[in-house]
């Protein structure tokens, strides 16, 4: 079950999933589930590209990254990783199962 889009009191928002379950990436609230099922469409169409792919750091000195659309905004956000080979995976799983088509609602 790659995207889980799920409706919160804010709005919609949606996480892509590992094959194992795990959360690898997480979206903004979007108030219409138009808005996150474009997310979700610039996930697949931008996700599989390493240049989008902005790897940063925490103030607590935790690596993450973000994944941006080709205009630079910010598409979803990774969790705070042990170490940089373990964000690295992130990165490689997200590439790997951004282009999923499999969308189930929570």
């Amino acid at each position: 079950m790659p995207y889980a889009l799920k409706q919160t009191a804010a709005g919609y928002s949606f996480n892509l999933k590992a094959a194992n379950g795990e959360v690898i990436l997480t979206s903004e609230v979007y108030k219409q589930r138009e808005s996150a099922l474009n997310g979700i469409a610039s996930v697949q169409t931008n996700g599989t590209d390493d240049g989008n792919f902005d790897r940063r750091t925490s103030t607590a000195g935790q690596p993450y990254f973000v994944l941006k659309a080709a205009n630079g905004q910010i598409i979803g956000k990774s969790e705070m990783y042990s170490s940089p080979a373990a964000m690295e995976n992130g990165i490689a799983s997200v590439r790997k199962n951004a282009p999923s088509t499999d969308i189930r609602e929570e």
